[in-house]
């Protein structure tokens, strides 16, 4: 910062409109304990340090800018005389984070009236005692207002997680509370066909072979393949028509539950070759227990995984057992976060997974993270829906330089030009009252840009709206904390 000392006049400052309506001592104090520096271009100021002054503009040019990601974005170029930036909130204290929230810059040489943070701090308190109170209770209201809303946002978003979670939950418990009833009879009837067997005319060998058939049997209902609809009538038919040509009544009963499994007439061959042909009909039916039994405990199995992938991506979503600020897999988070709000997708609307593997990690707020995603694929859905028609949602990842893009693209109508300009605003929404607080957008906003150092924006016509996040694939510092809303 290259500046020069130059003397205070109180007819200069006077004329300016902050200062306009002061006393000729109040004008006297300023020039006594402020100061006029003239600045060559370049840097004032820079976002993020500790704030100490209170720069007010007398002459020149002057550029505010904000840091997102490794860019910084120009936020005002002004030459207009009166503008101010730096402390401007230090009547608030220690309150507040006493910080630069933007960078400052001059394009030509400027000259700013310069008054000490805690000089501007007593003066504000010694001659506008009302109006500081007023402007305390406007910021501090505003912010607890906004804190408040936004906690009814994310309440009213895990109410409406928690109910998807409960129905996603009850599909494969129910699933698994049938197959377990089921399974008891299928096993309390193998246990009767068992004794059956034991009393009947078999030798020990055959016994034997039979056992050995049935582990087999086992074996091949966990290895089945899936028969293509053709394919599984064409063993239906066989396998039934062997059974009748047997003797075994009701054969085309147990035929659809052979063919399912992969067990076709070579396997029956075995048993057949194996057993007289009195005792054949019970030890085919034995079997049959063998086969719905595997099947079964499949069923149980494949319904306590899925309960169980459920539990572990509501974990990973909530990051109730995880640090706030850790390095992250963008992958899992969008899985847990797709998983959860399934039931919000609806059977109307594809989601397609377009995603780069090979981005590496990166250290984020993986909580926050999620309850970005969820806004963002909340948005996208309720478009889609508001045509009534099908629609898809594509999320993917790619690698942008030194960032990681994470696109929602949806097929829904698109966001009307008259209000682009607004998407991002606090409490602006476009959906029905009581559907929407307005503030999805604005805290996603803030979780990426001031929280990730990150950028979100996106690109809108009819059929293809984008939303992009972009992240920063390293931190070179840890992370400040969250600037006041």
């Amino acid at each position: 910062m290259n500046s020069r000392s130059l003397p205070c006049s109180q007819a200069e400052i006077g004329s300016l409109f902050l200062f306009e309506k002061l006393a000729p001592d109040q004008l006297a104090r300023l020039c006594r304990e402020g100061r006029v520096e003239e600045f060559e271009p370049g840097p004032v100021y820079g976002e993020g340090e500790a704030a100490t002054c209170f720069y007010v503009l007398l002459e020149g040019t002057l550029v505010l800018s904000r840091r997102i990601g490794d860019y910084d974005v120009e936020v005002n170029r002004t030459s207009s005389r009166g503008v101010y930036a730096g402390a401007f909130q230090s009547y608030l204290g220690d309150r507040l984070r006493q910080v630069y929230n933007s960078s400052l810059r001059v394009t030509e040489p400027s000259r700013f009236f310069v008054l000490p943070a805690e000089t501007f701090a007593a003066i504000m308190r010694e001659w506008f005692p009302m109006a500081v109170h007023l402007l305390e209770g406007l910021f501090f209201g505003t912010k607890s207002a906004q804190e408040a809303v936004g906690q009814r946002e994310r309440l009213l978003a895990l109410g409406s997680l928690s109910a998807g979670l409960t129905h996603e939950l009850n599909n494969p418990a129910a699933a698994a509370v049938r197959a377990t009833s089921a399974l008891r009879e299928r096993v309390a009837g193998m246990r009767h066909k068992l004794g059956t067997i034991a009393a009947g005319p078999y030798r020990r060998d055959s016994l034997e072979t039979l056992v050995d058939v049935q582990e087999r049997t086992a074996e091949r209902v966990a290895k089945a393949l899936t028969l293509s609809p053709l394919e599984a009538s064409d063993r239906e038919d066989a396998v039934s028509d062997w059974l009748e040509d047997h003797g075994i009544g009701d054969g085309w009963q147990l035929a659809p539950t052979f063919a399912q499994t992969g067990l076709d007439t070579d396997w029956l061959d075995q048993i057949a070759a194996v057993v007289d042909r009195d005792t054949l009909e019970g030890a085919v039916r034995w079997l049959n227990y063998t086969v719905e039994t595997e099947l079964l405990m499949n069923e149980i199995e494949e319904s306590t995984t899925r309960i169980s992938a459920l539990v572990t991506a509501a974990k990973q979503y909530s990051q109730l057992d995880r640090a706030p600020y850790q390095v992250a897999d963008v992958h899992e988070l969008l899985d847990s976060t797709l998983l959860m709000v399934s039931a919000k997708i609806g059977p109307h609307i594809t989601v397609v997974k377009d995603y780069d593997r090979s981005l590496p990690k990166i250290p984020a707020h993986p909580g926050e993270l999620n309850q970005v995603w969820t806004n963002l694929i909340d948005n996208a859905v309720s478009a889609m829906n508001s045509t009534g028609a099908d629609g898809t949602l594509t999320v993917r990842t790619a690698r942008e330089g030194d960032h990681l893009l994470v696109e929602f693209q949806d097929t829904g109508p698109g966001v009307p030009v008259e209000i682009r300009d607004r998407v991002f605003d606090p409490f602006f929404t476009t959906k029905p009252v009581g559907e929407g607080t307005g503030l999805g957008l604005d805290i996603s906003w803030r979780i990426i840009v001031n929280k990730h150092r990150g950028d979100l924006r996106f690109h809108s016509v009819p059929g293809d709206t984008r939303f992009q996040v972009r992240l920063p694939l390293a931190s070179a510092e840890p992370p400040a904390p969250e600037e006041p809303s």
